[in-house]
């Protein structure tokens, strides 16, 4: 099976109501697809990269689906603290290069999939079948267990969006229940309703306090491919060993050059580097003077940095 681009929700201010829509959390992880052929089973991201050595899981899907082949869609999570699905955590396992470590980070990052969408099943492609009928086969051939959820529908999703709100998470996704599934496209027939806001930007500087980078300089790319200074954060969820480890790769990309087009405020004492290190993003809102408010970094992505784009949806 070749992995598809799988389909991905507009941006929305309203939550639609009515027996036509159905809505489900967005939980704050990484996008991932299951392809079992029957005899093997293979996991991909959004962007078709592998990932079937990073969730060994999930990889015996026998134990969790009674399919004869199948294609999953659903989204990996870990959670914080606190309790809630964490970015930071879940990129821990995603962000793995070295296989060998796999094993050892498992046990301290667990993660579960949950699982929203059914595209192809024993054979057949069942993309152009509405959503309610994808969801009910989903349930009949998903067993859940420690590692894999079903995700729950709420007829409500004005309610939904006020829990979530309520405690912190990222927002919810609203469907229609006759949708069909619109691989590779970004189609209103989903419509994602974020709490907070987001988007992937590149660091193109850094500030330093006893040695140790304690902010970092955000940038987007325009459509002419210059630089421009989004703001500045030195809070968000990393630790002090994670800014450790930041300051020693930001150090070997130090350059003379200030690579944004427009002087960032903190341009004194600030040291420049090569655009080529990407974060998540998390803000409040954009300000009058085209800067985030309330920027924090929730992880570093393996996101290119020409990705890094005004307009993002997220």
């Amino acid at each position: 099976m070749k992995p598809i681009v799988p389909m991905e929700p507009k941006s929305s201010k309203t939550i639609p109501g009515g027996k036509e829509w159905i809505a489900q959390v967005k939980w704050d992880g990484v996008r991932l697809l299951a392809y079992y052929d029957g005899k093997q089973v293979r996991l991909y991201n959004r962007k078709r990269n592998e990932r079937t050595f990073h969730y060994p899981e999930l990889t015996d899907i026998r134990r969790y689906c009674s399919a004869q082949s199948v294609i999953l869609d659903g989204e990996v999570i870990s959670l914080g603290a606190d309790g809630k699905p964490s970015f930071r955590e879940v990129m821990r396992r995603d962000g793995i290069r070295r296989l060998e470590k796999v094993a050892q980070v498992r046990k301290a990052v667990p993660v579960t999939y949950m699982i929203f969408d059914l595209i192809h099943y024993n054979g057949e492609w069942v993309d152009r079948r509405p959503f309610r009928e994808r969801t009910e086969l989903l349930a009949s051939i998903i067993t859940p267990g420690r590692h894999v959820q079903l995700v729950d529908s709420h007829n409500d999703g004005q309610t939904l969006f006020d829990v979530i709100r309520q405690h912190g998470m990222e927002g919810i996704v609203v469907k229609k229940t006759a949708s069909l599934y619109a691989i590779g496209e970004t189609s209103d027939a989903w419509l994602k309703v974020k709490n907070y806001r987001d988007l992937i930007a590149v660091i193109g500087g850094f500030t330093l306090n006893g040695g140790t980078v304690n902010a970092v300089l955000l940038g987007l790319y325009d459509e002419a491919g210059q630089l421009w200074y989004i703001g500045h954060t030195g809070t968000g969820k990393l630790s002090h060993e994670d800014w450790r480890k930041l300051t020693e790769r930001l150090q070997r990309l130090t350059t003379r050059e200030r690579p944004f087009v427009n002087l960032p405020e903190r341009h004194a004492d600030a040291h420049w580097v090569r655009p080529r290190l990407t974060a998540k993003v998390q803000f409040a809102e954009w300000t009058e003077g085209g800067c985030l408010r309330h920027p924090s970094i929730q992880a570093f992505v393996d996101a290119p940095p020409e990705a890094c784009i005004f307009g993002q949806s997220g």
